[in-house]
């Protein structure tokens, strides 16, 4: 070949290459740093309102629960007072002379499992609504059940006003897990505005983060490649670098490499004796 083979920059002109990239890095890093300070600044209140929504919702939804639970605790031992009572009227056969068809009802069985399965079953809302509806319908049943038939025996007076008393708390805490249900679906944007936003601020914290460290290290970075410059590769850092350059262009380790296999041996080492 007789052409003229294509060399790559010399040694000095990457490091004035380097001097000139860590020079304009660190003039261009306080404004970087504004920037960034100015965007957390705008985000925050943004962040704040948002979460201060958020949590209002949320306070909502956990205030109706408890009142809804506490409406359908308080059913559910009514409940159980019904199911002794009907068990009574029916060995006394009370029950089967007011209305043959009761037995097959047993409304109570009904909403022990609607009770249940709300309380213990991973529903979507549209299940639940529809076991509350459910529900609703067979409390209105019995009210209809129950003008017919109170004080027909010493029991039914009892039983009439405890199953009424049921209905009522039963009717109550279904009212409040609709308005509770309405609010959880109403939150989900809240929510979902909320997570955008924390996640913006938190992409934006990284990046300002690491413009300060940049920042804090900028002079020191920028003294060492005019250092390089100035004194070139004969002594200094420039003299390491080069040797180092060499080292791996010959297939060896840097002599960072060098240290960090060394500290990991000498950790291996420990732990073997």
């Amino acid at each position: 070949m007789t052409g003229v083979e294509s060399v790559g920059p010399t040694p000095m002109e990457m490091a004035k290459s380097l001097l000139s990239r860590r020079i304009m890095l660190k003039d261009a890093l306080p404004g970087i740093i504004r920037n960034l300070q100015a965007e957390e600044e705008s985000i925050l209140p943004k962040l704040k309102r948002s979460v201060d929504r958020h949590q209002k919702s949320n306070n909502a939804v956990s205030e109706l629960k408890l009142k809804r639970d506490a409406l359908q605790k308080e059913a559910a031992l009514i409940l159980k007072d019904v199911k002794s009572l009907r068990t009574k009227i029916d060995e006394s056969g009370g029950m089967i002379r007011l209305d043959p068809n009761w037995a097959k009802e047993r409304l109570e069985e009904k909403l022990i499992d609607i009770e249940t399965r709300i309380e213990t079953q991973a529903l979507d809302h549209k299940a639940e609504r529809k076991l509350i509806s459910i529900r609703s319908t067979l409390l209105k049943e019995n009210e209809q059940w129950l003008q017919l038939r109170r004080d027909s025996n010493p029991l039914m007076v009892e039983y009439v006003s405890k199953r009424r008393e049921m209905s009522r708390l039963f009717k109550d805490a279904d009212k409040i897990h609709s308005r509770m249900i309405d609010l959880v679906e109403k939150g989900q944007p809240l929510h979902e505005k909320r997570q955008e936003l924390e996640r913006e601020h938190t992409e934006i914290r990284k990046q300002l983060d690491r413009a300060k460290e940049l920042d804090s290290q900028s002079e020191a970075s920028v003294a060492y490649w005019e250092n390089v410059v100035k004194t070139g590769f004969e002594k200094g850092g420039g003299a390491d670098l080069l040797r180092n350059s060499m080292t791996v262009k010959s297939g060896g380790l840097a002599s960072f490499a060098k240290k960090v296999s060394k500290s990991g041996a000498r950790k291996g080492g420990g732990e073997d004796e």
